[in-house]
């Protein structure tokens, strides 16, 4: 799995055991491979590239994720079943019906001599869907003793089990905000949101924002990279408050949109009023004022919020991926047309044999 992050790469051996309902698992070794400056500047930079750099870039990314597979698969001593692989997402723009994941799967496939499942959003967003979340799968297979689940990684997505129907979409920006204000400070990224913690709310940001016509659709939904990169990022650079005040701003959207985001599912599904469990993944799970802000936003509508061990915050992406290739394989729907508004469900992903 490679996020907007631009983390890096994670790998995850993980086992599954399969019943009709629910998925155990264990998550047996992972790691994060971070990137080197040429692969950072080289997917920063590749949306507007030309179409050769592209084709080239998206080939090279195939062979170097196979290589890093097999340096991992022989480190580790592991026998994988197959390779299940996000890739890096390069285009989403669902309303012209296309998406794009770099990293050749075939590639992948032939360096590594092991099966390979990659592509996995094309046939959903074919069929007018939004190709996106895909997390439900893992929410509804490995964590469904949860009402509501959420990941915090580049894009903040949400999901909830209303009553047997899985719903998910993408709530807001989240990473690339608080890591790119961050680094005016000479940091990666704002450890804890203790940077945060000392600034105060900017109306304004907050008011240019909630103006967006995305926050004020209803789902289903999803956000591109180039939105945040184009229409979000944008309003914090050049805003000449604090670094301090931008990212206190940045949170508070985030935990606003958020509870804007479970209170309109309440509402449109006719949710009964219960108290309901929040799990929290992804990177933003360990800014501990991050997590504080979204809990205090929650009160209101009795949602509890709680944070995982490290390796399932750090690591359950690449779990969600590896379960996507097991769907896959053993032809069972991996994306559903509940969260993603498209025609019908799909099963997911294209194979290459090892």
């Amino acid at each position: 799995m490679s996020g907007s992050s631009l983390d890096g790469v994670d790998l995850a051996y993980c086992e599954f055991r399969l019943n009709d309902e629910a998925i155990d698992f264990d998550l047996l070794i992972a790691e994060t491979i971070p990137f080197d400056e040429k692969w950072m500047g080289r997917l920063q930079h590749l949306p507007t590239q030309n179409a050769l750099t592209f084709a080239k870039t998206h080939v090279y990314f195939g062979h170097y994720l196979g290589e890093l597979l097999n340096d991992f698969i022989e480190r580790c001593k592991i026998e994988p079943d197959f390779i299940a692989s996000h890739g890096h997402t390069i285009f989403h723009d669902p309303d012209r019906r296309f998406t794009t994941q770099i990293g050749e799967g075939g590639a992948m496939a032939a360096i590594t001599k092991t099966t390979v499942i990659s592509d996995f959003r094309t046939q959903d967003i074919a069929i007018d869907g939004e190709g996106t979340p895909i997390a439900p799968a893992a929410d509804r297979y490995l964590f469904s003793e949860y009402d509501l689940m959420m990941n915090i990684g580049g894009i903040a997505n949400i999901t909830c089990n209303a009553k047997g129907k899985y719903i998910a979409f993408d709530t807001s920006a989240a990473n690339p905000v608080l890591n790119v204000l961050a680094s005016f400070k000479g940091l990666e990224y704002d450890e804890n949101g203790n940077l945060a913690a000392q600034g105060k709310v900017i109306p304004s940001i907050l008011e240019q924002l909630e103006s967006m016509e995305y926050f004020k659709q209803s789902y289903p939904k999803s956000i591109a990279n180039s939105w945040v990169r184009d229409r979000i990022l944008p309003i914090f650079i050049e805003n000449e408050a604090s670094i301090e005040d931008r990212l206190h701003t940045a949170v508070e959207h985030i935990a606003t949109e958020t509870a804007v985001a479970i209170k309109g599912i309440f509402t449109k599904e006719k949710l009964p009023k219960k108290e309901y469990q929040l799990l929290v993944t992804g990177g933003g799970a360990l800014n501990g004022f991050l997590i504080k802000k979204i809990q205090e936003k929650l009160v209101p509508l009795r949602v509890k919020v709680e944070v995982p061990a490290p390796e399932i915050i750090e690591y359950k992406e690449a779990i969600l991926m590896g379960l996507m290739g097991v769907l896959r394989m053993e032809e069972r729907v991996n994306c559903f047309s509940s969260v993603t508004g498209a025609r019908r469900n799909t099963i997911g992903g294209a194979v290459y044999l090892g």
